[in-house]
């Protein structure tokens, strides 16, 4: 077996992000599925803010594999993405990334010395798996790794019908103004998202990143007002290719707009914005478990397209 050693950053080198990103590429075309989230590219690409590692792999000199690893909270635990060339699998490759993840989920420093004691305890590590291939579910039910949570890709054509929308009485919508919205939205996504484990943590930051990609639009990021006050909101995003495809990126409303018909009408406006694109497609993330979410898209004419799983796993750490 080649010598493979794991490198942990808290930021990659410019080299090394362009390496890692030529492996993601390959890895998508290979899988048909993104191997890694938005989230945990940014991460590689603009560094983790001291809340994230990037662990890189590399066997004969080259990089053949990548793990990102966001460091445990005091809400949450360690949650982390892996990815080995496809010219690389069937090497222990992806056993070998999964492990280093694990030794670092307790929050371990990118630095620590070699031999130092961990605290006494156990690590647990929460690890996704986009599109839920069979590698990845096998590795993981080698691993010992239990099935937790699903995020189901839903997708709809664009050229089907689209009920018109109907803003509930005393709201208005308009879109974003980068500069000005950026506190209040963070604001109203935090309670909308008060139980979600990623999403209602994101901070200005985390929203200015975004801003700053080439795919943003504000005019297709609409934000919901009532009696001036922020009310919910529905940002789209479209994914570029010889055939864009249009998201659902991130849709909440303030849970006291609950049940006023807000979140329907918001969802409305993003897909007509979508559709008066001249995009075919749609798509959207929900989790598994969200059965009025899920409900209010297939009303709307989304089907299920796809499955990302988180799997979670654990070990002591004592004496590692």
């Amino acid at each position: 077996m080649a010598v493979r050693d794991v490198i942990v950053r808290e930021q990659a080198t410019e080299q090394e992000i362009d390496e890692v990103l030529r492996l993601v590429e390959a890895a998508a075309r290979h899988d048909g599925v993104q191997p890694l989230s938005e989230h945990s590219l940014l991460s590689l690409r603009h560094g983790g803010k001291d809340r994230a590692l990037s662990l890189l792999l590399v066997a004969e000199g080259i990089i053949v594999g990548y793990g990102h690893l966001d460091l445990p909270t005091d809400t949450e635990s360690a949650a982390g993405e892996l990815v080995v060339h496809p010219e690389h699998r069937r090497r222990g490759h992806g056993r070998a990334l999964a492990g280093a993840l694990l030794t670092h989920a307790d929050g371990s420093p990118a630095t620590a010395a070699p031999g130092r004691v961990e605290r006494a305890g156990e690590r647990t590590l929460r690890v996704w798996a986009h599109g839920e291939l069979p590698a990845a579910v096998a590795l993981a039910h080698s691993l010992g790794f239990v099935r937790m949570r699903a995020l189901l890709q839903l997708r709809r054509p664009l050229a089907e019908p689209l009920p018109e929308v109907t803003v509930p009485a005393g709201v208005r919508i308009r879109t974003f103004e980068s500069g000005r919205d950026e506190q209040a939205w963070v604001r109203v996504n935090a309670r909308a998202f008060a139980h979600h484990p990623e999403q209602g943590a994101w901070t200005v930051d985390d929203l200015l990143d975004r801003e700053a990609e080439a795919w943003f639009d504000p005019s297709g990021f609409f934000l919901a007002e009532r009696d001036g006050e922020l009310a919910g909101f529905h940002w789209t995003k479209v994914h570029p290719g010889e055939a864009p495809v249009g998201e659902v990126y991130v849709i909440g409303v303030d849970p006291g707009e609950q049940g006023t018909g807000l979140g329907r009408a918001l969802t409305l406006t993003g897909l007509h914005h979508l559709r008066s694109l001249g995009l075919s497609q749609v798509m959207l993330y929900v989790d598994e478990d969200n059965a009025a979410a899920v409900r209010l898209y297939e009303s709307l004419g989304f089907v299920r397209w796809d499955t990302d799983v988180m799997y979670r796993g654990s070990q002591r750490a004592e004496g590692v």
